[in-house]
């Protein structure tokens, strides 16, 4: 398990525009214009085997749930090698989705240029941007990581969620997440 940090993208950057298909929906294509959300766009790169999103995934679901009702929409998007992590392949991740009862899109990066774009390091690696799809946040879910005593709270994340929401500026200080690294080709 690597402790990979997330490298910060610079705040302000538009978010850079893709269409990749989504397992789950025959891999039909979806769109960042299309699945954006109405006041927020959380868009995070995961994968199905990472001890670092296994910790996560249940308060990421849980988070969903709680923001997609006041426009804040979640993206995820796994970008490893499934050639060589076959358990981050796309029929992979329909049966992780459905074993872990999340509802937010979950597509695939085959090419990796979405990664690359974003300059996507970790899983998990978030990537909040307001209404005009500029990001706000970038960094850490919380403090909680596989293996330290820390509860699972989203803390970071919701700080930069409701910041978003009440029309107040973000927090200077953006811890960078940590997890493992993206599996390159």
């Amino acid at each position: 398990m690597a402790n990979t940090p997330s490298n910060m993208l610079e705040l302000g950057t538009k978010a850079p525009f893709f269409e990749l298909p989504n397992p789950a929906h025959a891999n039909e294509l979806q769109a960042l214009n299309e699945l954006k959300g109405e006041k927020g766009t959380l868009v995070f790169f995961m994968c199905n085997h990472c001890p670092f999103v296994l910790h996560v995934i249940d308060k990421l679901a849980e988070l969903y749930e709680d923001y997609r009702e006041k426009g804040i929409e979640f993206i995820a998007i796994n970008a490893n090698d499934a050639d060589k992590y076959p358990a981050d392949a796309p029929d992979k991740m329909i049966e992780f989705q459905m074993e872990r009862k999340f509802d937010f899109p979950y597509l695939f990066d085959e090419s990796q240029a979405v990664a690359k774009a974003y300059y996507a390091a970790c899983t998990p690696d978030f990537f909040f941007f307001d209404e005009k799809l500029d990001l706000i946040y970038r960094g850490q879910l919380d403090d909680s990581r596989p293996g330290n005593t820390k509860e699972i709270t989203g803390e970071d994340l919701i700080i930069a969620f409701e910041n978003l929401l009440a029309g107040g500026p973000q927090e200077e200080l953006q811890l960078p997440s940590m997890g493992c690294n993206i599996k390159w080709k």
